[in-house]
This record gives structure tokens, sequence and C-alpha cells, in this order.
């Protein structure tokens, strides 16, 4: 193989998810060309661009946002919040509305930031090095969106929470996953007529974007993780469902398919802890 740049990776995922330009919460932090090994994590720091380089690795791929820009304008993705809720039926004020505490504590958290602390450390070794967060959560919330239409489709007829994690655990990466779908507000046996996946948007919407859809006609709202503060909030409204999939695992729906093309392209992926 003659190798592919972080042009090149970048430009796989936006295809793949379906994305004209990288979000706010990517970015490349040092450009590369001829990529033949790729070092691929959830978190990257230093200590695993120095393992990537003890590996043999030419290049680094992070999932979560590692520095620069990605951190810095993380609060910019959660904008497709709003869009997810339109979609589902959420009107535009609503959706907002429901959005702005979680923008707010996302600035101030901005500021906390040591946010060129790990891309320093990837210019001064000279290895390649780039974040792919939101264009691989959005691959991976049409997968699962994907798989419980699927499911639907094979039973013909309306879903319950139940079948709704039975059509997730059809994912081998949520399947095979060290922890459990989890159903921390609700109860599996209730319907589950309306859904919203809600992923691929930053981070989860916490209990306002929740009751947000559920004041709006959709019943079961699927989150990766939900804080436990957030979780009562809502049990003690006493109105629909939310299922939890598990961060890694639910990450890990896009990542792999991503992972997958690289190889099929000939790259060679060296996975830590994915």
């Amino acid at each position: 193989m003659a190798g592919i740049s972080t042009d090149e990776l970048v430009a796989i995922a936006l295809e793949m998810a379906g994305l004209r330009k990288l979000p706010a919460d990517s970015e490349v932090y040092v450009p590369g060309e001829q990529i033949r090994r790729l070092l691929v994590a959830l978190d990257v720091g230093v200590a695993e661009l120095l393992l990537a380089r003890e590996l043999g690795c030419d290049g680094v791929l992070a999932h979560h946002p590692a520095g620069g820009r990605a951190v810095l304008r993380f609060p910019e993705v959660l904008a497709r919040h709003v869009e997810l809720m339109v979609e589902h039926g959420v009107t535009p004020d609503a959706a907002k509305a429901a959005l702005h505490p979680l923008v707010n504590r996302a600035v101030l958290r901005a500021q906390t930031a040591n946010y060129d602390q790990v891309p320093a450390a990837a210019r001064l070794l000279g290895i390649p090095f780039l974040n792919l967060h939101l264009p691989l959560d959005e691959i991976g919330r049409r997968a699962m969106v994907e798989a419980i239409e699927r499911y639907q489709l094979e039973l013909g007829r309306d879903l319950t929470v139940q079948d709704v994690i039975d059509a997730l655990r059809t994912l081998p990466e949520i399947a095979e996953a060290a922890t459990q779908i989890m159903v921390p507000v609700g109860t599996i046996d209730r319907p589950a007529k309306r859904i919203a996946v809600v992923h691929g948007a930053g981070t989860n919407g916490g209990a306002s974007v929740a009751q947000a859809y559920f004041a709006h006609g959709v019943d079961t709202v699927i989150y990766l993780h939900l804080a436990p503060e957030e979780a009562e909030r809502l049990r003690a409204t006493g109105s629909g469902t939310v299922i939890v999939v598990g961060h890694v695992a639910g990450d890990r729906v896009g990542i792999e398919r991503y992972l997958a093309e690289l190889e099929r392209r000939g790259l060679e992926v060296v996975r830590l802890g994915i």
C-alpha cells in the first residue's frame, strides 16, 4: 500500500457519515502523508503517542477530542441536538430552550482545558495525529436506527422497549460489550412507538433534551450514557423511557465500521482498547 494521508482519513469519514465538512469537535492536529500503520484509541494522551512510536505506527487517530479547536469549539457541535429534535417533531424554539443549559455548561468547561498539551507532544514527536468524533458517531447513529427499523420489519408489529433492546443487540459491538444495556428511566414492557436515537451530537442531552422529546410525542429516547442525577429528574416526571446503550459500546458501532473501511483499503489498524 502506498499509504494514506490525514486528509484522506477525514474525507473517508465525512463521506461515510454524509457530512460536507469536518465538525468542530474533530481536528487534524498534525497533518501527514503515507500513513500505513495507524494506532486508534477512544482517548489519546501523550502516553498513547509514545506507545504509537514504540509500536512502529506512523499515525494516530483518537475518537474523542484531544485538544486544540476540537476542545475549545466543542460546544458548537451540540447544536446537532436541535436538528435531531426538530427531525422528531420538537419545535425549534423548544429544542433550543432544552439545549441551552447543556451549551452553557460546555462553554464553561471548555475554559478549563489544557488544550495544546497533547497536540504539542505530537508535533514534537513528528507523528501525524487527528481525532474524528461526530463523523464516526453519526455513522454509528445511522447503524443503530437501521438495526431498529430492520428488527421492526422482521417482527411486523409495533415495538416494546425490550424489542428495541433486542434490536440493538443485533449489533456485535453492543452484544459483545462488557457493559449491559440499561433502562434507567421507564420499564422494558412499555410500548416504543416513537423512538429517537440521540447520538452524534457531542454528548447526551441529559434530562432537559429527553423531556423535550417526551413533550412532543417521542416515547423512547436512546442515549449512550446518562448521569444518575439526570435519570432521577426524568423518573420524577414519570413520562417516557430512556435506554442507555453504554458509552464504549455505542462509540464502537461507528468506529468499527469506519476502521473496517480503512482496512479494506489496505491500512493496518492497531486498536487500543476498542
